[in-house]
Parts: C-alpha cells; sequence; structure tokens
C-alpha cells in the first residue's frame, strides 16, 4: 500500500521535493540550489539540465533520507516556477539555450513594438495579461530569432517549447504536457476555450507544433521513469496557483499571498474569469480532471525575497539571508529610506518595465540597518499596492490575509505586513504550501485523498498577526513609498 504523495517544487533559486501524508504533513524533504545566470543587465537566465539534474538529485536525496522507496509513492505532482522559457530537441532532449527565466527582460523592445498596434493591452481579453517582458510568449520569439534556422525546426515539430512543468514533464515521462495555469501565462491561451489561440499563435509568430498539450491540473499524466520509477505523475500546477490550492483557498473571494523571490497574490474568483481595470492579471486558478476551470485574479511583484538575495550577493550587507530581521530589528524605523526594487521593471499594479530600482531618502543619518529595514518593508509596501487594486476591483474587502513562502519565518516582516494593510496575517501550520498543492493536486487525481473536502479539513493556521500601528502612521508611511515609486519610473528610455 502506497502511504504517501511527492511533489517537486522547482522554484527560481532552488528546488525541492517533499513527502507528503494524508493529513499533510512533511515526512521528507530535501532542497539545492541552482545557479542564477546573468549575461547582461536585465538578463536572467537558468540551465535546464542543471534544474533537472538538481531535480533527481533531491529526489534521491528525500527518499533515502526518509528510507522510502518509489514505490512508497501514490503519485508525484509538479510545482514549477512559472513564465521560464525552455526550448528543445525533441529527438535528443537537448536545450539549445539556457531557459530565459520569467523576471527577465531582455524582450522589452519587442513589447514596445508589438504595443504599437493595439497597445499594451492589445491581448488582455483572450488572455487576461498585458504586453509585458513577464510572459513566455516573447521570450520564445526572442529565441527562434536568435538561433539559426529554430523558425523552420520549430513549425515542423523538431523543437519543443515549455515552461518548466512541461521541461520536468517531458525528462520524467516523455510526454509533451503542461496544464491551464502554466499555459494561461504564456500569453498564448485563450483562457475561454483553454486551448492555445490561432490569432495569438499568428501574432506572436509561434508554431503549434511546438506547444505542449494543455490539460488538467489534477490528472494522470503518465508514469515516471528513475529516480521516480512507475510513480504517476498526475498534478502539474504553476507555483503560484500550486499555493493557492495548498492554502485551500478553495472559495471564491478567498487570496493567499507567496513571498518568494518575488511576491504573488491571488484570490479565488470562481468559475468565471474577472477581467481587471486595474493592472490586475486574470489567471486559471486550476482545474480539477473534468471539472470546470476556477479562475484567480492575481497581483505579481517582480522582487521581495530576491531583495535581500541582492543585499547579501551584490553587497555584501548580510552572510545569509537569515541575518536580515536581526539587523533590521536593530533600528526602531526605516529612518526614512525606502527601497523601491524595481530590478525588471516593476509588475502589478504598475506594469512599468522602463522602471528602474531606486534607495530613495538616504542622509547621513542612515545606515545598514535601516537598509536592512527597507528591503523588507519594500516587499509589504508592493503588497499593499496589490492589495489595494484587488480590493478597489473585487469590492471585497480583505477580511485577513493567508500568507506562506520563504519569508513568512521573518516575523518582523509578518508583523509590518499585518500593520500596513490593517488586517490579519495568518501563517499556516504547513508553510509549505506551495509543493503541499502539487501534491493535492496528484494525489486527488489518484484517489489519494477523496475531495478537496480533506484540503480544506487539512488547513490550520499556526501563527497570526494582528495589526499594531496607528492609521496615520501607517498612511503616512504608505504615501512616501507612493512618492519613492513615483521616482523608479521612465529610468530606462
Amino acid at each position: 500500500m502506497t502511504h504517501y504523495v511527492g511533489a517537486i517544487d522547482q522554484g527560481t533559486t532552488s528546488t525541492r521535493f517533499i513527502v507528503f501524508d494524508r493529513a499533510g504533513a512533511v515526512v521528507a524533504c530535501a532542497q539545492r540550489e541552482h545557479r542564477q545566470i546573468y549575461p547582461q543587465p536585465g538578463w536572467v537566465e537558468h540551465d535546464a539540465e542543471e534544474i533537472f539534474a538538481v531535480t533527481c538529485a533531491v529526489i534521491d536525496e528525500a527518499l533515502a533520507g526518509a528510507s522510502l522507496r518509489p514505490a512508497d509513492l501514490a503519485a508525484v505532482g509538479i510545482a514549477n516556477q512559472r513564465e521560464t522559457a525552455v526550448v528543445w530537441e525533441r529527438d535528443t532532449g537537448r536545450p539549445l539555450h539556457n531557459a530565459i527565466v520569467w523576471m527577465d527582460a531582455r524582450t522589452d523592445a519587442l513589447v514596445a513594438e508589438m504595443a504599437r498596434e493595439g497597445g499594451q493591452d492589445r491581448f488582455r481579453d483572450a488572455t487576461g495579461l498585458p504586453l509585458a517582458t513577464y510572459f513566455s510568449a516573447l521570450k520564445w520569439r526572442w529565441l527562434l530569432d536568435r538561433l539559426p534556422g529554430a523558425q523552420g525546426r520549430a513549425e515542423s515539430g523538431e523543437l519543443l517549447f515549455g515552461t518548466i512543468d512541461a521541461w520536468l514533464a517531458w525528462r520524467l515521462t516523455g510526454r509533451h504536457v503542461t496544464d491551464v495555469t502554466n499555459a494561461s501565462r504564456t500569453q498564448l491561451m485563450n483562457l475561454a476555450t483553454l486551448d492555445w489561440d490561432d490569432a495569438l499563435l499568428a501574432a506572436f509568430g509561434l508554431p503549434r507544433a511546438a506547444l505542449p498539450a494543455i490539460r488538467s491540473s489534477s490528472e494522470v499524466f503518465g508514469p515516471c521513469r528513475a529516480p521516480l520509477e512507475g510513480v504517476p505523475l498526475a498534478g502539474l500546477l504553476g507555483d503560484q496557483q500550486a499555493a493557492l490550492f495548498g492554502q485551500a483557498c478553495l472559495r471564491p473571494g478567498q487570496a493567499k499571498n507567496t513571498y518568494g523571490t518575488g511576491c504573488f497574490l491571488l484570490m479565488n474568483t470562481g468559475e468565471k474569469p474577472f477581467r481587471s481595470q486595474a493592472g490586475l492579471l486574470t489567471t486559471l486558478g486550476y482545474k480539477l480532471g473534468d471539472a470546470a476551470p476556477v479562475y484567480a485574479l492575481e497581483g505579481s511583484v517582480a522582487i521581495a525575497g530576491a531583495l535581500v538575495q541582492w543585499l547579501r550577493d551584490n553587497l555584501g550587507l548580510i552572510k545569509s539571508a537569515s541575518e536580515i530581521e536581526a539587523l533590521a530589528a536593530g533600528a526602531p524605523d526605516n529612518g526614512d529610506v525606502y527601497i523601491v526594487p524595481a530590478f525588471s521593471g516593476l509588475y502589478a499594479p504598475y506594469w512599468r518595465s522602463n522602471a528602474r530600482g531606486i534607495v530613495a531618502g538616504l542622509t547621513r543619518f542612515a545606515d545598514r540597518r535601516h537598509i536592512a529595514r527597507a528591503a523588507l518593508e519594500a516587499t509589504a509596501f508592493q503588497t499593499r499596492d496589490v492589495v489595494d487594486a484587488m480590493t478597489r476591483e473585487s469590492g471585497v474587502a480583505m477580511r485577513e490575509m493567508r500568507v506562506d513562502g520563504g519569508m513568512v519565518v521573518n516575523e518582523l516582516l509578518m508583523q509590518f505586513q499585518s500593520d500596513i494593510l490593517g488586517v490579519p496575517v495568518v501563517r499556516p501550520r504547513t508553510i509549505e504550501t506551495t509543493a503541499l498543492g502539487a501534491a493535492y493536486a496528484a494525489g486527488l487525481a489518484v484517489g489519494y485523498w477523496g475531495s478537496t473536502e480533506d484540503i480544506e479539513e487539512n488547513w490550520l493556521a499556526e501563527r497570526r498577526w494582528q495589526p499594531a500601528m496607528d492609521e496615520a502612521r501607517r498612511e503616512k508611511l504608505y504615501a512616501s513609498w507612493g512618492k519613492a515609486v513615483t521616482r523608479s519610473f521612465d529610468w530606462v528610455e
């Protein structure tokens, strides 16, 4: 009898393999980082072969650490960094180029070129997305324009496109598949039909023959090869949608915020897509087998935990990410210092690809403690930007925010987040909700969990932060943040 479900959580900076039991508790876990490749300013790449090698390594490590075999797993699911684009050869499986990462800004000129006809929102009705460097279609277009003979090879089906879920699924099962959540982030899938859209394919000049089949988020895609020999791959979800599912936000109006490399707030909007007029994204939340799709409204922030990494790796301000809380706590406030981390432009709700990062409000009084505090507060302020836009659009005031991701262990940040929002912030018992969501999708497909009611019953709060800041101070700080944001606009001509 199989007792557990596994999940591959392939993120922007690292990959985890986690094994869960029926209560949603972690049984085994292993994690490894992979390289971040920066060919020039604004460009970010990953080695897709390295990602697969790291994935295999953490699977072996986690299973061995808990004395488990693949046969002990009922199914496995994948949650993945979204929009990151890979092109590989069908026959050999060899990637033709490093993967272009979701936050990469090299397609900025292509965005401007395509926006000349119909503006930045020319594809929003069909896809729920504005034209931006964020999404996969223009990354594939950029690759085909620069790899000799690639256009013809893609049209003949000799080359395959995929986001990271499709790449891992291909390597593990030999099937070229993606799910609706990941497909909805390419800017090539129609939200109504849940299929690749011929008009969009023509506009981007991308061939259908190179694209994976679009499937639901929870179904059996096929048996895995080593290192998960024989285990059914049965769940695929973009990482933020996986966190929404893992947080049991299964009813319209429920929302979660994930604090990772970036910061992503998603609200379940039910079985009909909600069209945003305030810079938010309309996206797929999940689709379980043959059931109706569930949509979500999303606010995406490009740089959150990545700002802490920048302080560590580029400035040497801290030696490890965990040090930032103690350093920031050494100052009673931010000393009127604000960091706008527009390293790849600004995402929701601004969508300013020509914005660049700034540090504002510096005086001789400011020191490394204030810089550290401003870095943490930047994540909370950006979240407030998204929450305000979502509240205006949906007409539903947020009563509490469910949070997950690596940064939620930072209690200073969580308290400031509650303060600047004026609502409780709630951390669940299991903070690995991204992996848990992928495990739930896989487990539901094979009957390991009977229904989504089991998921709701598993969700338990572990810590709750209440707002403790008076409204006048809250709004003064937020107004100063707003001034700093405007200073970052139009930095790149």
